[in-house]
C-alpha cells in the first residue's frame, strides 16, 4: 500500500473532493493518478463509519485519499488522527494543534500530515491558533518561519495555507512559499482556488521553487446540481499543471 501522494513530475499533486467512490475513480482517473481524493470526517456520525467507507474509497483507487476536517473545522481534529491511525492514508488534513497527534497516531513518516495556518494581513506573519480551543482565543501571531519550525517539530510535512480567497492575500502567499522552499516544506494552498486563479497559485509556488505542492481545489469545480467533482475539471486543472510544470 502506498503511504505517499503521486506527484506530478514530483512536484503538485492535485486535492479535490469526491462525493461518491465512482466520482472518486473518474478524479483518478482524469487526474492520471497525480491527486488526493479527499473525503471530509465530517460527513460521518463516527470512527467506525467513517473507517468502513474511507476504506472503499481507499481499495478503489490505490490508497490516494486525503482524510479532511471539513471546510478546517478545529472540532474534527481529534477524529481525523483517530480515524487515520486505521486508515493509513497518502494524504492528512489537520488544524497546528493536530499534527503531532496525527503523526503519533499513524507510527509512520511517509503520509503527508499539513498544519493549518492562517493569513493575518501582514506579509511574514501567520496566525496558528487554528485548534479547538485556540480559535476560540485570541490569535497566535508568529513569523512564517517559526510555523514552519514548530510544524517540523511534531512531524507536519506541510503548511495549509487557509483560507487564501484565492490571489486575496498575494503578497503573503509569496512569502509564505518563499519560505517553504527555503526550509524544504512543502505547501498546501487553499480555499478560493478555481480555474481562473489555479495556474497564477501555482507559479508562484514554483517559481519559488517549493519542493511539493498540493492544492486544493475543491467547490469551484463541483456540480452543484449532483455535488460531484465534475471531471473535465480536473483535467483541465491537470493540463495546467502539466503546463506549468513541465
Amino acid at each position: 500500500m502506498q503511504l505517499t501522494p503521486n506527484y506530478y513530475n514530483d512536484r503538485v499533486c492535485l486535492n479535490v473532493l469526491a462525493n461518491s467512490i465512482a466520482n472518486a475513480k473518474a478524479i483518478y482517473e482524469a487526474a492520471q493518478t497525480h491527486v488526493v481524493v479527499g473525503i471530509l470526517s465530517k460527513n460521518y456520525p463516527d470512527n467506525s463509519s467513517a473507517i468502513a467507507d474511507m476504506k472503499k474509497y481507499a481499495l478503489a483507487i490505490d490508497n490516494a485519499i486525503s482524510v479532511g476536517l471539513g471546510a478546517g473545522d478545529p472540532n474534527q481534529s481529534t477524529m481525523v488522527s483517530e480515524i487515520s491511525a486505521e486508515l493509513q492514508p497518502q494524504h492528512i488534513n489537520q488544524v497546528f494543534t493536530g499534527v503531532a497527534t496525527s503523526r503519533a497516531l499513524l507510527g509512520q513518516k511517509e503520509t503527508v500530515i499539513n498544519g493549518l495556518v492562517s493569513p493575518t494581513g501582514k506579509v511574514g506573519l501567520v496566525n496558528i491558533a487554528t485548534g479547538p480551543l485556540s480559535s476560540q482565543s485570541a490569535a497566535a501571531i508568529v513569523p512564517v518561519e517559526t510555523a514552519i519550525a514548530l510544524l517540523k517539530d511534531m512531524g507536519g510535512s506541510s503548511i495549509k495555507y487557509f483560507p487564501m480567497g484565492g490571489l486575496k492575500h498575494q503578497n503573503e502567499f509569496e512569502y509564505v512559499a518563499r519560505c517553504c522552499a527555503e526550509n524544504n516544506f512543502y505547501l498546501e494552498p487553499t480555499r478560493g482556488i478555481d480555474l481562473d486563479n489555479y495556474g497564477a497559485i501555482l507559479k508562484i509556488a514554483l517559481d519559488a521553487g517549493v519542493k511539493k505542492i498540493i492544492p486544493h481545489i475543491y467547490s469551484s469545480i463541483i456540480d452543484k446540481a449532483s455535488g460531484a467533482t465534475r471531471i473535465d475539471d480536473v483535467k483541465q486543472l491537470l493540463a495546467i499543471t502539466q503546463k506549468l510544470v513541465g
